[in-house]
C-alpha cells in the first residue's frame, strides 16, 4: 500500500493510538485528534512522527473548520478512522437519559459530524477510505449496556447507507467490529451507572463483577487489531462491517443463527399482513 495519510480520532489510547502507532510504522502519516494540551504532549512524546490537533467530537460546530485547517497544513486525508468513543454500563432502568443523551452524542453525533466534514472532500476526489469503529455490541447486546448497544447499533446502520450513498464515488466505508480487547474501554474509559434497584442484583452485579475481573486480560490484541486495519484499508473491495475476534464471530454468528430460526418460526404471521 502507498503512503497515505490518516485522520484518526481519539488518538492517545485504546485502538486510536494501536493505529496510528502501526500506521506510522509502515510508513503512512498520521494526524490524530486528542482533547487537551495533555493529551496531544502524550501523543507526541510517545509517537513523535504524528500530528496532534485539538478536537473534541462533540464540539460539532468546530469539526469542519479542524478538517479543513489539517487539509491545508498536511494536504489530502486519505483514510478517516472514526475512533473517538467510549462505554456506558448500567442496568437501562436506572440509568439517567443524560447519560445516554452522552453517550450518543459521543458515539453516534461525534462520529457522523465528523465523517460529514469529509464526506465532500472524498466525494469531491472521488476516493477515500472511512472505516467506523462501531463495536460486536452494534450487532448483538447483552443486559448492562443499552445505551452503548444502542449507540453502535445506530452507527452501524448510518454507516451501511454511507457506504451506499458513498460507493459510486469511489469512497470506501466499513464498520470495524471488535469483540473484546485489552484497551481502557471496560476500565478507566467507561462510566458505569450507580445501582438503585435490588431486584436487577441476580442479573446484573455478576455481569458487572466479572468485567471488571476481565479488564487487562482480554483475548484481543489491539496491535493486532490494528494490522487488521491497515489490511482492510489497502483493499481495493472492502467488506461492510468486519468482525475482529474470536469472541465477536461466535457471539454475532449464534445471533444470525437465532434470527434466522425465528424468521422462520414467525414466518406465516409475518406473511400474514399482505394486503
Amino acid at each position: 500500500m502507498s503512503s497515505k495519510t490518516f485522520f484518526i480520532t481519539g488518538s492517545n489510547s485504546g485502538f486510536g493510538f494501536a493505529i496510528a502507532k502501526a500506521a506510522l510504522q509502515a510508513g503512512h502519516k498520521v494526524i490524530g485528534t486528542v482533547r487537551s494540551e495533555e493529551a496531544r504532549a502524550s501523543l507526541l512524546e510517545r509517537l513523535p512522527r504524528a500530528s496532534a490537533v485539538r478536537c473534541d467530537v462533540t464540539e460539532f460546530d468546530r469539526i469542519a473548520d479542524v478538517v479543513a485547517k489539517v487539509e491545508q497544513e498536511h494536504g489530502p486525508v486519505d483514510v478517516l478512522i472514526n475512533n473517538a468513543g467510549y462505554g456506558h454500563e448500567g442496568v437501562l432502568e436506572e440509568s439517567p437519559l443524560d447519560e445516554m443523551r452522552r453517550q450518543f452524542d459521543v458515539n453516534v453525533f461525534g462520529a457522523v459530524a465528523v465523517a460529514k466534514a469529509f464526506l465532500p472532500r472524498f466525494r469531491q476526489r472521488r476516493s477515500g477510505f472511512i472505516v467506523n469503529v462501531t463495536s460486536m455490541g452494534g450487532m448483538i447486546t447483552m443486559p448492562g449496556i443499552a445505551y452503548y448497544c444502542g449507540s453502535k447499533f445506530a452507527l452501524q446502520g448510518i454507516s451501511e447507507v454511507m457506504r451506499a450513498e458513498m460507493a459510486p464515488f469511489g469512497v470506501h466505508v466499513t464498520t470495524l467490529c471488535p469483540g473484546s480487547f485489552r484497551t481502557d474501554w471496560a476500565g478507566r474509559s467507561m462510566v458505569r451507572t450507580k445501582r438503585s434497584i435490588a431486584d436487577y442484583d441476580a442479573l446484573f452485579d455478576p455481569i458487572r463483577a466479572a468485567r471488571q475481573q476481565k479488564d487487562g486480560r482480554q483475548l484481543g490484541d489491539p496491535a493486532k487489531l490494528a494490522d487488521a486495519v491497515l489490511t482492510l484499508v489497502a483493499s481495493d473491495n472492502p467488506p461492510p462491517q468486519l468482525l475482529l475476534g474470536s469472541d465477536a464471530l461466535e457471539l454475532v454468528r449464534n445471533r444470525i443463527g437465532r434470527m434466522t430460526q425465528e424468521i422462520m418460526d414467525w414466518e406465516q404471521l409475518s406473511r400474514s399482513t399482505d394486503g
